[in-house]
């Protein structure tokens, strides 16, 4: 994680990547947050258990930061909060979960990481699977689509693999103990992480903020650019 030049009147915050997601996945947060945070984008592609990805973000971070995950970037932020809650000021979960793997989750898993190491070039995103990612109004967006399969491309079949063993945890405890600002925010026709499953998360913590991003499947920060550094900014401002 490049750590910027922090300026003293600028809230730090870090943001983490969902799977298969480098820095790009949030280019127009960090461009429209600009004014008012200093913004870091952590590197989640490298430990193979959320231990060692929670411990690589502390390392690189300042002493005290705000804390934004997107997708599998959650549970990472989730299992942070769980090491060293002291350090964080304020929590943002984007279309995440908080739900332990189950033998099923698992085993689809498992059937993914073994279709990504099969020969022949790695596609990541296809096109059905993208479906499933984004609303029906952007699966023809262009646009979007090609960051989508351009951060794929970049990051391979060897970080698939390795993210997509990663075992998630149950975050219900993390949220119930911290009493920082939190923000759940969530695509209305998010089908990988639905939005029922973040009102449930918000029951958990009695401070959070539920988002709703209207138009939006699970790839909220790409999606809807706006709406999502919106949300941001009225949460760094609590």
């Amino acid at each position: 994680m490049e750590r910027p030049l922090a300026d003293a009147g600028q809230a730090p915050l870090i943001l983490i990547p969902g799977l298969l997601n480098d820095a790009d996945l949030w280019r127009d947060q960090v461009l429209g947050l600009s004014g008012m945070a200093t913004c870091q984008v952590a590197d989640i592609t490298k430990g193979t258990t959320l231990r060692e990805l929670a411990e690589g973000v502390l390392a690189d971070a300042p002493e005290r930061f705000a804390l934004a995950g997107f997708s599998l970037g959650g549970y990472v932020a989730q299992e942070v909060a769980r090491i060293a809650p002291e350090r964080i000021t304020r929590l943002a979960l984007l279309d995440t979960s908080i739900r332990p793997d189950t033998p099923e989750r698992l085993a689809d898993r498992h059937a993914l990481s073994q279709a990504a190491r099969a020969p022949g070039k790695f596609h990541g995103f296809g096109d059905r699977l993208l479906a499933s990612y984004l609303d029906p109004s952007h699966v023809a967006d262009e646009r979007i689509v090609s960051r989508i399969r351009a951060m794929t491309e970049r990051l391979g079949a060897e970080t698939f693999v390795r993210q997509n063993s990663v075992e998630r945890k149950d975050g219900a405890e993390v949220l119930r103990s911290l009493t920082c600002p939190i923000l759940i925010l969530c695509g209305e026709n998010d089908r990988v992480t639905p939005l029922g499953d973040h009102y449930e998360m918000a029951r958990l913590a009695p401070q959070a903020k539920v988002v709703v991003v209207a138009r939006s499947g699970h790839m909220t920060p790409l999606e809807n650019p706006e709406a999502v550094t919106q949300a941001l900014r009225e949460w760094l401002l609590e």
